[in-house]
């Protein structure tokens, strides 16, 4: 009791500042129950005067509510399926920046992390460059056995911070069920579904042993690209408070005019910000979910290094060879193909008609092919097409929602760089390299191969079964008159078990068999 009446409290005082700053501007009044609606004009009237549009409304409202909700925000941000394509746009230009914490608390967590005095871990370690909700950057320098020095990036937990963001968090669960009480409407919203993964999110972000993982993991997978490239982590000087990684010496890809003056060719940097990310995306499944140019350099040999791991997005191979097959598709104007990939996929129900689906999705694509090339945008018609698929009972798919949220960044930073930049060119090479790859001959030879793994697997199960029917008629034999009838029933249904386990295995293997041929 005495806990509801403090996140009571907590979520009266975020009400009034949400109100106070216009963030509940947001809310769509259309969508509330009348006595909701009523709530929502009495905290309008509570708005300041002279408050400005969009982001600068609710991006004030969070920053003045503290680090859980900028990081809130931010994760709104990745999610345009709960907060409109709008207001996730203008949700991404949330600044995560606070003051930094003193050098003397950095180095105390750095110590107490492992175990060490500073000056034994670091030759030299700096006041903080950069400082953020969760943590602070700092540059520090390490001498290698053969005395080769190197310079490293350390980035600090803030102390305190995840007790605070515990706290908040307990708050915001408080509030979504209240939400959920006054308007059982608001949960297509799933209000509490959405508490649960951001904590979910903040949590991994708090361990940046996972944040290494994830960089370890995408620099393995973009090691041969020679226009690419991930820094180091350095796992040695790596703990759950501290990540050590190479330092990188570039120029944001925010600054155009310093890009320009190096000597680099911002046209083709352009043109590696959307192919690296689809490699990411269609190649390897695993991509960086929060490539804004904060987060991008250019290294003084004209390579596009990325920053900043705690937010990644993942694709199965379903996934992926749906993006590839529908990009290609609106590329050479096969919609009906483009249509079928849908419903291959099981994302549209079958009750819905192709040829149908197929003209919805040719009223997205024609109208860009009487466009110039530098007015086409990727991420817009990806947009329409999840808007029109909600037409057709399409679920959302969080991983897809986030590639969409995602190439909407990915395309403003690469036309930054190139305003005249074709992303269907550029894009080609990538889709195509990947369907040739892994639908032409070798990918269905593959695809045979794991085919032929899963039976075998099915095969090799076929004895152990055997050898449960055979213990439990022993235990049927050795079993007294008494029991014997239980025992027969139970051994019956054990059979039938086994039996119907066996015949669904086969079904399965043969079924991945045709799949692997079709």
């Amino acid at each position: 009791m005495f806990g509801a009446i403090i996140h009571l409290i907590r979520g009266v005082h975020v009400g009034f500042v949400l109100a106070r700053e216009g963030g509940l501007a947001f809310v769509d009044p259309s969508q509330l129950p009348p006595h909701l609606r009523l709530a929502l004009r009495i905290g309008r009237m509570l708005e300041r005067p002279g408050l400005g549009d969009g982001a600068a409304r609710l991006s004030k409202a969070l920053t003045r509510l503290g680090p859980s909700y900028v990081k809130f925000g931010q994760f709104l941000a990745t999610r345009p399926d709960l907060v409109g394509m709008a207001a996730a746009i203008d949700l991404e230009m949330l600044q995560d920046r606070v003051p930094p914490f003193p050098q003397g608390q950095a180095i105390r967590v750095v110590e107490t992390a492992f175990g060490h005095p500073i000056r034994s871990l670091f030759a030299s370690f700096s006041e903080p460059i950069a400082a953020a909700s969760i943590a602070q950057v700092h540059r520090a320098t390490v001498i290698d056995p053969d005395g080769t020095q190197r310079t490293l990036a350390v980035k600090i937990m803030r102390p305190g911070v995840r007790e605070r963001f515990q706290r908040d968090l307990q708050a915001m669960r408080f509030m979504a069920r209240v939400v959920h009480a006054l308007s059982p409407q608001a949960e297509r919203l799933r209000p509490r579904e959405v508490v649960e993964i951001l904590a979910r999110s903040v949590m991994m972000e708090m361990d940046f042993r996972l944040e290494a993982a994830a960089m370890s993991e995408l620099a393995q997978n973009t090691r041969d690209d020679t226009d690419f490239r991930v820094p180091r982590p350095e796992w040695e000087l790596t703990a759950r408070d501290v990540l050590s990684s190479e330092w990188i010496d570039g120029i944001r890809l925010s600054d155009r005019a310093a890009i320009v003056s190096a000597g680099h060719d911002s046209r083709l940097l352009g043109r590696t910000v959307i192919q690296s990310f689809l490699r990411q995306a269609i190649r390897d499944g695993f991509f960086h979910a929060d490539m804004h140019p904060g987060n991008l350099f250019v290294d003084a040999d004209g390579r596009l290094v990325a920053v900043d791991f705690g937010i990644m997005g993942r694709l199965g191979v379903k996934e992926r060879r749906f993006l590839a097959e529908i990009l290609l598709g609106f590329i050479l104007r096969d919609y009906k193909r483009v249509a079928q990939v849908h419903f291959e996929a099981g994302y549209v129900p079958r009750h819905h008609s192709v040829d149908d689906f197929a003209q919805a999705i040719r009223a997205i694509g024609e109208p860009i092919h009487q466009r110039r090339a530098d007015e086409i945008s990727m991420a817009k018609v990806l947009t329409l097409l999840f808007d029109v698929t909600a037409l057709f009972d399409m679920s959302t798919r969080t991983e897809l929602v986030m590639l969409q949220k995602t190439m909407v960044v990915v395309e403003g930073v690469a036309r930054s760089l190139d305003p005249q930049l074709d992303m269907w060119t550029g894009a080609e090479p990538v889709v195509r390299s990947w369907i040739t790859r892994n639908l032409g001959p070798i990918g269905r030879i593959e695809g045979a191969g794991r085919a032929a793994l899963t039976i075998a697997d099915v095969v090799s199960d076929i004895p152990d079964l055997a050898v449960r029917l055979k213990r439990i008629m022993i235990r049927l034999d050795e079993a007294g008159t008494g029991d014997a009838h239980r025992l027969e029933n139970f051994a019956r249904q054990e059979r039938r078990r086994a039996i119907w386990s066996t015949l669904a295995l086969w079904a399965i293997a043969i079924g991945a068999l045709v799949m692997a041929f079709r």
